[in-house]
């Protein structure tokens, strides 16, 4: 399902969410880096996690994604009132891959492209 992000001159903020921010969702912000278009940050829901996501991570925000239903449930039961009017993408990524493994990056690119359009990456 495409989803279109409001009309704006400033780049569109996407913040990444995996449970480490070790592998996966690093890998998706790196994959934005000097995007023109596209600002991107990534966090994690563990509390073991590189960078712990917060409050401040969602409402700088413009889109969330997570790589798996259980950080939307996490995300939903910690942080519901900064999620009001959040876009949630589940990418549907299991956690079987390195930083910056190359069937990860064309994983993400294609899931990506599922819902912000064939333009992103």
């Amino acid at each position: 399902m495409l989803y279109s992000l409001p009309e704006s001159s400033a780049p569109a903020k996407l913040l990444f969410i995996c449970s480490q921010n070790r592998w996966r969702s690093l890998t998706a912000e790196r994959l934005f880096d000097n995007h023109p278009a596209y600002e991107a940050r990534s966090a994690g829901t563990e509390p073991g996690a590189r960078v712990r996501v917060t409050a401040g991570h969602l409402g700088w925000a413009d889109v969330v994604l997570v790589m798996e239903r259980k950080h939307t449930d996490l995300l939903r039961q910690k942080f519901g009132d900064a999620l009001e009017g959040k876009r949630i993408i589940n990418l549907r990524i299991p956690d079987k891959f390195q930083f910056m493994d190359h069937i990860l990056q064309d994983l993400l690119r294609e899931r990506v492209r599922e819902h912000l359009g064939a333009d992103v990456l």
